[in-house]
């Protein structure tokens, strides 16, 4: 989000990826991962909660590897995730075929900070937050190089306390449009412990053997307090939700370089072991009929994933043409079991079973001819999918098996100097989650409000077009289509035959749904202006001293075929920009802000603009060992969604409000050699392919 200068680049973009510098970013640097990723050009959180990158759909991959997780569980390990950590982060807007067809529509690739420097180095870092509660996040990072062996550990601690206040009033058409008034307002408690640690072994001068080990534990706690109102229902629920979870992440690389052209080889062995257990204990009392009653659940959730996969390159320099392929075997299994106590003593029980085999292969050519640069490729993927849902005694039972082509397919003209023009086109699938298939609510709902997941639902299929204008490295202009077929998303229903007002959030699949989309980033370098063409030359060398103001502009139309919209189908827009201005005393000020207005996002309408403004101040001391910071977010506390959902027998005016507005502190501390060593090498889970471009 920062602009590319020649010696440091904060950020660049290339026909198939834009690359944003995180470290050096001091508003980008001093939160989490998930506050990161939702900060990027062309990233949008929807009222629903899911997030897209130009109106396509993300896949989250961090240091190359797909990760495992979705949902509040993933969002949750990107929040343990601290944003200084963080290298950098890659915008893939149309992945190629030597990434998973299983990515719907775009990639963020996360890739953690891995530097290795000769002797042992340390880096202390802590961010205390000061909203309605104060609480300090440490972490220390350590790393090191002696002789063949390098390495790194990260450890940390996030504590964070939070607030959010949702409101639904809700139109029941089956029920002569009767109205409810629900409101809940809890308090959040997060607490992470989170370690990384990486190796990186030169076996031999053209061979490197790399092991990582990440693990978080969280220990959260979630008090709540809901109330439900009409004329004849009075109801008020009270409770705590408390979550224990563990993540643990092992993988294993080899790579290798089979010739003096520039062939190679890489292996990854990856696992994934995720487990939660919520337990939730309310009681609620219905003042109308002055009767009381209780909503007890604890749910034990495990996930278990593995892979093994390869790669191969084969560069042919002299005929500027080069071959990837590789294949990979994915097994991936979840379990949660969940015991219920609503209402009554006696137990009901809802058992959720997800098993799935991945096998893939691809090939991926590219070539440069002249001023031209292409690249095609085809994806074989082979899925065998495995649902059953055990509940109030019924059985579901899903099997899912295909196997299909996925091909891509990009062009580039280099229309003049830094000026480029490309299109793509590839076809993706989307496997639902097990967050959407999973009936388990495992939350803190009542008689009046439902959580489950649909195990019948179908893998949606996705048909990806686009065409972009870059220039300059940092300037974009383009527009792409996506076309997709039975497309899940979030709604509030409520049942046909229902005799009582309630309300379920789960998933409904639409035959045929499309979104059109155009965006626009571009700079406007204020030292030109102010300081002069020579002066603002001289600053694109230093680029963390120059003043700019970093713009995106996105449009978006949705439109689901065989569905008819209860309102009027509005394009949305989304307004974004970045500046940065050095103050006196080499002090860095940063301002970000963005703006949502009314309009249609998918399914759902935006009645109030969404928006939010952030602002920063930082400054170097010690020769840049020590680094100190003042941030605050949603300064004027403006963010919150209001939006209107239309569901089956059902219509939604949402609300809900967190206590984003968060004042912070931040310091970090550089021990030992800041000097990069030229032997430096990645420490990487999966090497990571661009889907088209340039071949050099």
């Amino acid at each position: 989000m920062t602009v590319y200068g020649n010696k440091k680049q904060f950020l660049k973009v290339d026909s198939d990826k834009t690359t944003v510098s995180v470290k050096d970013n001091p508003m980008l640097s001093t939160g989490n991962a998930f506050e990161v990723v939702k900060k990027l050009p062309g990233v949008i959180a929807s009222p629903s909660g899911g997030l897209t990158l130009n109106a396509k759909g993300i896949t989250i991959y961090i240091d190359g590897a797909p990760s495992s997780l979705n949902g509040s569980d993933l969002e949750n390990y990107l929040s343990s995730l601290p944003a200084n950590a963080i290298e950098k982060v890659e915008l893939i807007y149309n992945p190629g075929a030597s990434f998973e067809a299983n990515s719907s529509g775009s990639i963020i690739n996360i890739i953690m900070s891995s530097k290795r420097l000769k002797g042992i180095n340390a880096s202390f870092n802590i961010n205390y937050n000061f909203n309605k509660y104060q609480k300090p996040s440490p972490q220390i990072l350590l790393n090191g190089k002696e002789k063949n062996l390098s390495w790194q550990t990260m450890v940390g601690y996030n504590y964070i306390d939070s607030e959010t206040l949702q409101r639904n009033v809700q139109t029941f058409t089956a029920l002569s449009n009767q109205k409810l008034s629900q409101e809940n307002f809890s308090v959040t408690t997060n607490r992470n412990f989170y370690f990384r640690g990486g190796t990186n072994y030169k076996l031999t001068k053209k061979s490197n053997l790399l092991f990582n080990y990440n693990v978080n534990i969280a220990n959260d706690r979630s008090v709540f307090d809901a109330s439900t109102f009409r004329n004849t229902i009075d109801y008020l629920n009270e409770g705590i939700t408390k979550t224990k979870s563990n993540n643990h992440e092992i993988s294993l690389q080899y790579k290798t370089k089979l010739d003096t052209l520039g062939s190679t080889l890489d292996i990854v062995g990856f696992s994934n072991l995720f487990d939660r257990n919520p337990i939730t204990k309310s009681n609620a009392i219905d003042n109308i009929a002055n009767t009381t009653s209780f909503n007890n659940a604890n749910l034990d959730f495990t996930l278990k994933n593995y892979y093994l996969k390869y790669d191969f390159a084969f560069p042919f320099e002299k005929s500027k043409f080069s071959i990837n392929t590789g294949g990979k075997f994915n097994v991936l299994k979840v379990n949660n079991l969940g015991s219920y106590y609503l209402n009554t003593p006696t137990l009901s029980t809802i058992d959720f079973d997800y098993a799935e085999n991945n096998l893939a292969f691809y090939v991926e050519a590219r070539k440069k001819i002249k001023k031209f640069s292409f690249t095609a490729g085809l994806r074989f993927e082979d899925f065998n999918v495995n649902r059953t849902a055990f509940k109030e005694g019924n059985k579901i039972d899903f099997k899912f098996k295909n196997s299909n082509f996925f091909p891509n397919i990009s062009a580039l003209y280099e229309l003049m100097k830094d000026v480029n023009i490309s299109a793509s086109y590839s076809k993706k699938i989307n496997q639902p989650n097990y967050n959407s298939l999973d009936p388990n609510n495992g939350s803190s709902f009542d008689q009046y409000n439902a959580s489950q997941g649909d195990p019948l639902l179908d893998p949606t299929f996705f048909d990806n077009y686009e065409f972009k204008i870059s220039a300059l490295d940092f300037v974009q202009l383009g527009v792409n289509y996506t076309s997709s077929k039975d497309n899940n998303l979030f709604v509030y229903s409520a049942d046909d035959n229902a005799t009582e007002p309630v309300s379920n959030q789960t998933f409904q699949q639409f035959d045929k749904f499309s979104t059109f989309s155009a965006f626009f980033n571009f700079p406007i370098p204020l030292d030109y202006f102010l300081k002069g063409k020579e002066e603002f030359q001289k600053r694109m060398n230093t680029i963390d001293k120059m003043n700019y103001i970093y713009l995106s502009i996105n449009y978006i139309k949705s439109d689901i075929e065989g569905y008819d919209f209860p309102y009027s189908n509005k394009p949305i827009m989304n307004y974004a920009a970045e500046a940065q201005f050095i103050l006196p005393w080499n002090i860095r000020n940063s301002i970000t802000y963005f703006i949502l207005p009314s309009g249609n996002w998918q399914i759902y309408k935006v009645t109030k603009p969404i928006q939010q403004f952030d602002i920063s101040f930082s400054k170097d001391f010690m020769n840049k060992k020590l680094k100190i910071g003042l941030h605050a977010f949603d300064l004027f506390n403006a963010n919150s969604v209001n939006a209107l959902i239309a569901g089956q027998n059902l219509e939604t005016n949402f609300y809900k409000k967190e206590d984003s507005r968060t004042f912070k502190i931040s310091l970090t501390y550089n021990f030992g050699n800041l000097k990069l060593d030229k032997e430096n090498t990645d420490i990487q889970t999966e090497k990571v392919k661009s889907g088209g471009g340039i071949l050099k």
